[in-house]
């Protein structure tokens, strides 16, 4: 019998379907891969193999009966851990949060389970989703499966805040995952391990029972292997809901069936605003030849420009951590998770040490620079502007598409680094986010494909960047990046 953790989402669903194996014999296979993998990868912040195992009986008995098992009948899957899970422990990988155990299913991960899916465990993250390298979390760091050709063992960052998903999807823990994005938190740690994701339109899934960061930026997409697996998990996740005021009332198109590597009358813009000086030889490498296999596809290739993009990150970092001060001050010890109450101390004390002890220092740097540019001295000075050239970013992709139907870049600046060697330096950790933020400033949805390997042997990602609601122009143009692409590395098992 084939490996079963070899299979993405199509494969495990068609194959259940068949009866080619049982729901039962998927759950075990991916549980056993994620029990083995676990000290080594951190990747999961809990596990739960009878959850997996329950929904696969579930689903092996609808096909006894003949009934329909949805379209993730059968698929287990990881729960990044800012998804409320009802009766799963629940933490954002904050000290914070630790204990917190939900009343409650966050809409997505209900649309998950409605539609067949299990879930493997709760994947780990950056605390509160804010980072770049998963080395934020209370849970301890995520350690990406790849490894560079000629550099020893150093342990490399499987990107963020979705490192644990990106980490157990490349590494065969999960077929796929749920991921997050803010400012890249989806497409840059698929970028760093060799697999797909997609941001979809902001509002395209609901956020409610979704730890908040950044509310008018935080979106829920799917990572997976490939693109047909993306788009029919996102089938699965998206659609209105009355819950959350920023849900789009829109219905969910059939993106699975509308899959096409053909681009025939289609043009796909490159933003000149991107050819950095000194940009990395293998990023701008490959990014030419996704403009080639685009070429290849049918498409026409224009210039386009992004006049707006140099203030792309630093607007982003003024509104993310002013909507995630708001967001984090919900967090005071007095409802639920951590309770830090100093002997013989009033109310304010009991804020103070709470927060002292529960939130991390990327946190607590986000949340002071939120604070600073809310404050009634510098709201306007700050605040203010940066939602001005957000505008002004979101109007440059408006003119952009009158000339094309898909923008095509690099997904991140470079390929993975190393553990700790940008942890120490704030600023070179937020420019990773470079190529990601502008799509997520405007709220339009972007997708990172593998493109191939540096020289280290390291897997770099081309980012597709769409009109608002084409989400299917998205998958499309992704698809023929990965017809010819071909990417079909792995990272060498040594965990």
């Amino acid at each position: 019998m084939t490996d079963l953790t070899e299979l993405g989402v199509a494969a495990i669903r068609d194959g259940i379907a068949k009866g080619d194996f049982t729901a039962v014999e998927v759950a075990e296979a991916f549980n056993a891969n994620v029990a083995a993998a676990q000290e080594a990868l951190n990747a999961f912040i809990v596990v739960t193999p009878e959850k997996a195992l329950e929904a696969a009986k579930a689903t092996d008995a609808k096909r006894a009966k003949g009934e329909a098992l949805g379209i993730m009948g059968g698929v287990p899957i990881g729960m990044k851990d800012l998804f409320a899970t009802k009766g799963v422990q629940t933490t954002a990988a904050s000290h914070i949060l630790e204990g917190f155990t939900p009343e409650y299913e966050s809409t997505v991960s209900q649309k998950l389970w409605d539609a067949g899916a299990g879930m493997l465990g709760k994947l780990n993250l950056d605390q509160f989703a804010m980072g770049s390298s998963n080395e934020t979390s209370y849970f301890g760091n995520v350690i990406s499966p790849w490894r560079r050709k000629d550099g020893g063992n150093a342990a490399l960052a499987p990107g963020g805040s979705s490192g644990g998903s990106s980490t157990a999807v490349s590494a065969r823990l999960a077929p796929a995952a749920t991921g997050t994005d803010t400012g890249g938190s989806i497409r840059q740690p698929a970028a760093f391990t060799g697999i797909s994701g997609i941001k979809p339109t902001y509002g395209r899934c609901s956020r409610w029972g979704i730890v908040a960061f950044a509310s008018s930026l935080d979106q829920a997409g799917p990572m997976a292997r490939d693109v047909r697996d993306c788009a029919i998990m996102l089938e699965a996740m998206a659609g209105f809901d009355p819950k959350d005021s920023t849900s789009l009332d829109m219905p969910v198109p059939a993106w699975e069936a509308g899959l096409s590597g053909d681009l025939k009358g289609k043009k796909v813009g490159i933003p000149r605003e991107y050819r950095m000086d000194g940009m990395d030889a293998d990023v701008a490498a490959s990014w030419d030849a996704g403009i080639a296999w685009l070429k290849d596809a049918g498409a026409e290739i224009v210039d386009v420009s992004l006049p707006h993009t140099k203030y792309a990150l630093p607007a982003y970092y003024i509104i993310a951590p002013a909507e995630a001060s708001s967001n984090l001050a919900r967090y005071d010890g007095v409802r639920y998770g951590l309770r830090d109450l100093p002997e013989g101390s009033g109310l304010q004390d009991m804020y103070a040490a709470t927060r002292a002890a529960g939130f991390g220092a990327e946190v607590k740097r986000r949340i002071l620079i939120g604070t600073y540019v809310l404050s009634a001295g510098f709201y306007d000075a700050y605040y203010t502007q940066a939602q001005k050239v957000r505008t002004l970013i979101a109007q440059d992709f408006k003119n952009a598409f009158t000339l094309c139907d898909v923008i095509l870049a690099p997904t991140a600046p470079t390929a993975a680094f190393g553990l700790g060697e940008k942890s120490d330096d704030p600023l070179a950790m937020y420019l990773n986010d470079v190529f990601a933020v502008p799509a997520s400033l405007a709220g339009l949805p972007a997708m990172s494909v593998p493109a191939g390997l540096n020289r280290e042997g390291l897997p770099l990602g081309l980012q597709i960047v769409g009109k608002q609601f084409d989400e299917q122009g998205v998958l499309n143009a992704g698809l023929a990046i990965e017809q010819r692409a071909a990417f079909s590395a792995k990272p060498e098992k040594w965990w």
